[in-house]
């Protein structure tokens, strides 16, 4: 969606734009100009060992390394616009979750330069265990911004946004489901330890969601964009019963080898 909006040049017509987690990434890629650049980096199989390797939590060290993400892919592999982002005139506000209050923090008055930006960037992407502990940022501890709210639109609207719209990943119905209970306990022992105060966020986050949900279904100054019901669902994201589509895996999306 983002390299759509950035093919046919309608970037300008924003006055700014808000990420968490991911949403943060594309968002950065189209302030840069370099969107459909980078697009082909999310299935480059070499690449993507690097970012996410899940053995590596064998050795206590994160399954998901944002910091090789940001810091080598995006400057040596395929190098992002830092200064770019930092001379636009679109404000770019990557949502991060604070550590000790467990609120949505926009990142925005603390980027000043291309390191600040760099550690927002891996602030609003720090997945709770699998990404490591809280980033450090202006002296405070952020993580990934999904915890507190999974899609920016309340801080977009309380900082006077008078429209917005919203690229979903989620298919209509494709909702997020709460934890089950093993997956609820070893989060909140791992937060016990690192960022006690982003608990409470990570207890309510489901309950937001859907308050979230609501909010962007009915808010006359909101619109969205999502894939299609008939899109294939992606690859580990829960379907409903009644879907009948196929149910693809990685390994059925692969090409078939020559």
């Amino acid at each position: 969606m983002v390299v759509a909006i950035e093919d046919l040049g309608l970037t300008t017509v924003f006055d700014a734009v808000y990420g968490v987690s991911g949403g943060a990434l594309n968002g950065a890629w189209l302030l840069c100009g370099r969107a459909a650049q980078v697009m082909d980096t999310w299935w480059n199989r070499e690449v993507m060992r690097g970012v996410i390797a899940p053995r590596r939590a064998l050795r206590g060290r994160p399954v998901v390394d944002t910091d090789y993400l940001v810091n080598t892919v995006y400057v040596d592999l395929v190098p992002m616009d830092f200064a770019a982002i930092l001379g636009n005139s679109i404000t770019f506000h990557p949502i991060a979750t604070d550590a000790e209050s467990g609120l949505a923090v926009d990142l925005a008055p603390l980027i000043h330069d291309e390191s600040t930006l760099r550690l927002a960037l891996r602030s609003s992407t720090g997945i709770p265990l699998l990404a490591g502990p809280p980033v450090h940022l202006a002296g405070r501890r952020f993580m990934d911004g999904g915890l507190a709210e999974m899609v920016p639109v309340r801080t977009a609207l309380a900082q006077g946004a008078t429209h917005a719209v919203v690229l979903r990943t989620r298919r209509p119905g494709e909702d997020l489901r709460p934890p089950g209970n093993m997956q609820f306990h070893i989060i909140r022992r791992y937060l016990k330890r690192h960022a006690a105060g982003a608990i409470p966020a990570w207890r309510n986050r489901y309950a937001v969601a859907q308050d979230e949900e609501k909010l962007l279904a009915t808010h006359p100054r909101v619109r969205q964009i999502r894939p299609p019901r008939t899109a294939p669902p992606c690859p580990g994201r829960p379907v409903g019963p009644d879907d009948s589509r196929p149910r693809w895996t990685w390994a059925e999306r692969r090409p078939a080898p020559p």
